[in-house]
């Protein structure tokens, strides 16, 4: 899991909500991904799929090897939960839960839609990977506070000097 908040601390560098992800095989790191949705404006650039593809890259295969596990710092989306499944992923473990209760992880890992099921856990360096993401979005928050409050005293200006 460290190395997904490795990945997920490169991504809030390049101005990207903070998520990681890794993809291990044999107890090595094969494949990392970060969340690339503002850069590449793709709606489908999580970090698990940056990290899945890069796997399936490095498998030459978009089925990976048994014994494939994926770690990422928050609970994946059910688009991520496809993809692992049908790239047939062991394991997830992920750190933060998903706080809007919008991932089904537990329901889409145990549906056998694929005729593989991947166990799941979750909570993993929990607080940790929570602070990551409040931590980002509280600063983010602040910065559009700030820039709302620029443009106010901009325009007060631009008014004030208007009427002068």
């Amino acid at each position: 899991m460290r190395a997904a908040i490795r990945a997920a601390k490169r991504g809030e560098k390049q101005g990207e909500v903070p998520i990681g992800a890794v993809v291990v095989y044999e107890d090595k790191v094969v494949a990392r991904g970060y969340n690339r949705r503002a850069k590449l404006q793709l709606a489908s650039a999580h970090a698990e799929m940056m990290a899945i593809d890069k796997a399936c890259k490095v498998f030459h295969s978009w089925r990976l090897p048994e014994g494939c596990e994926l770690y990422v710092t928050l609970e994946p989306c059910p688009m991520c939960m496809g993809a692992s499944l049908n790239a047939r992923v062991d394991k997830i473990y992920f750190g933060a839960y998903e706080q809007k209760g919008r991932s089904l992880t537990n329901e889409l890992a145990d549906a056998n839609l694929l005729n593989h099921k991947t166990e799941v856990v979750g909570g993993v360096l929990q607080t940790e990977c929570e602070q990551l993401l409040s931590g980002f979005f509280i600063s983010l928050r602040q910065k559009q506070k700030e820039e709302k409050e620029q443009k106010k005293a901009l325009l007060a200006m631009e008014q004030s000097a208007s009427n002068d």
